[in-house]
């Protein structure tokens, strides 16, 4: 682990690989739902895997992080409660094989400025613009450019900055 974090709940962090924490980067929420029962997880399961927090970060309780690859979260980004952040499917999805590794695990970048809204899952190879706002209860699967509203399942875009 490179850097240091605030934590207001607690966090675990696993993995063989690198984390890194920029300044002023909070996790957990003491009013927020979630407080007194969650914690949140940070893992960079293999030896190459990377998370990168920027600089002014706050998130919410129950995060969960996981990186096969990397993942990195930019400057200024507030993260809603109980949301999850994968770079793979961790599984193989072919049948004979599905108890293998996900071969292809795909880097996430979160980009500065962004807010992310509760319960919301973003997975693999997906880009999030800056300045983006991404509605409760969304699950990323694509990329979009900066400046967007996004929402839904699976996340579009439903308004623009």
């Amino acid at each position: 682990m490179i850097g240091v974090f605030k934590a207001f709940q607690p966090v675990v962090l696993r993995g063989e690989g690198k984390i890194e924490f920029g300044e002023n980067v909070k996790i957990g929420v003491i009013n927020s739902p979630n407080f007194y029962n969650g914690y949140a997880y940070i893992e960079a399961r293999k030896k190459q895997s990377k998370i990168i927090f920027k600089n002014n970060i706050n998130i919410n309780n129950c995060f969960s992080v996981t990186a096969e690859k990397s993942i990195e979260i930019g400057n200024h980004v507030l993260i809603g409660n109980n949301c999850k952040i994968l770079d793979s499917n961790f599984h193989d999805l072919h049948p004979q094989r599905r108890h293998d590794s996900d071969p292809n695990p795909e880097s996430v970048v979160i980009k500065d400025n962004v807010f992310i809204g509760d319960n919301v899952t973003i997975l693999k190879g997906v880009v999030v613009g800056e300045n983006t706002v991404i509605g409760s209860g969304s699950v990323v699967t694509k990329s979009f450019k900066g400046n967007l509203i996004i929402a839904g399942v699976p996340a579009e875009i439903i308004g623009e900055i």
